[in-house]
């Protein structure tokens, strides 16, 4: 259904408004448009030649009856805005079979004057009109406060004394005395330093707490943790492509979309040694966490989440 705008402020852009073809049959002849009247009247004259009512265009078109007799004696302030009327016109000139490009052109020629200032919705424009009389009373009592406010404080009058505040956390004694606005605030009790913290469960898997040192390229691989994944060397030309954690991260291998392989939160120093087989997917919570070794030496960190293990700098003769 046309949305009733009514004194709403036009959109940006026509408003086109569905017509259901059930006047097709009420159509036995072609209408044309009488040029010597208004656009609204030649639009009355092709209707009655139909011998059609306004509420048959009305269901048709699906805009309200009222807004089509406005059209019709081209009574532009009954209209909502100006884009709703476009699209009421449109739609009328569907429904008598007309071309409604045309019909729309000539609306606009006869009436040209867009809608230029914003208008509300019916019932709106009485909210400020309404509630004027409270704005002189509210600026009177406005500059009543702050007069106030001045007056006090040029008398050097002092302000209620502050909460108390405990000078440590052992001791029940509080400032009695009142303080004055602006006073220093005494200094916050001190607190110890917190524990270190030790990652739970790393010490155990990797036997030490201390996570694997900082590698360079071509630097040897250290096991320093677990190595999950295919057996096989983890040094030399045969080991193949190593992926260590160097921090603790989510590490999970996937064949294909939907297979998943291997899927463990690795520890500082765990590593995971690729197998022979291709179309593996390495998917990881940190990239920059993890180090790629070939043939046991390192070849930098992954640089994306999800890396195809075909991908990764392996050297010719290298197990992928």
């Amino acid at each position: 259904m046309a949305l009733d705008a009514g004194d709403v402020e036009a959109p940006l852009a026509e408003v086109d408004v569905p017509v259901a073809d059930g006047l097709a049959p009420l159509r036995p002849t072609r209408v044309t448009l009488d040029e010597t009247v208004h656009v609204g009247a030649a639009l009355r004259a092709a209707r009655e030649s139909l011998g059609l009512d306004v509420e048959d265009v009305a269901l048709a078109t699906r805009v309200r009856g009222i807004y089509l007799s406005a059209l019709e004696d081209f009574n532009l302030d009954a209209l909502p805005a100006r884009p709703f009327a476009i699209g009421y016109v449109r739609a009328y000139a569907l429904a008598l079979g007309l071309d409604p490009d045309s019909v729309v052109a000539r609306f606009r020629r006869e009436a040209p004057t867009a809608d230029q200032a914003l208008r509300a919705p019916g019932g709106v424009g009485a909210g400020p009109k309404q509630w004027g009389w409270l704005v002189p009373p509210a600026v009177l009592i406005a500059v009543a406060f702050v007069g106030w406010n001045a007056v006090r404080h040029l008398s050097g009058a002092t302000v209620k004394p502050a909460v108390a505040i405990a000078r440590s956390a052992g001791s029940s004694r509080v400032d009695a005395g009142p303080t004055q606005l602006g006073a220093p605030l005494p200094p916050p009790v001190e607190a110890d330093a917190p524990a270190i913290y030790h990652t739970p469960g790393l010490e155990a898997a990797t036997g030490s707490d201390v996570p694997p040192p900082e590698t360079s390229l071509g630097s040897p691989f250290v096991a320093v943790g677990k190595v999950f994944g295919a057996p096989g060397p983890t040094s030399g030309p045969a080991a193949g492509v190593v992926l260590q954690a160097k921090k603790p991260t989510s590490f999970i291998v996937r064949a294909g979309a939907n297979t998943v392989l291997f899927a463990r939160e690795l520890a500082a120093g765990e590593a995971w040694r690729a197998p022979a087989t291709g179309g593996l997917t390495i998917d990881v919570g940190s990239p920059s966490a993890v180090e790629i070794y070939v043939g046991g030496a390192a070849r930098g960190v992954l640089i994306s989440p999800q890396t195809a293990l075909a991908k990764l700098p392996i050297k010719s003769g290298a197990a992928q």
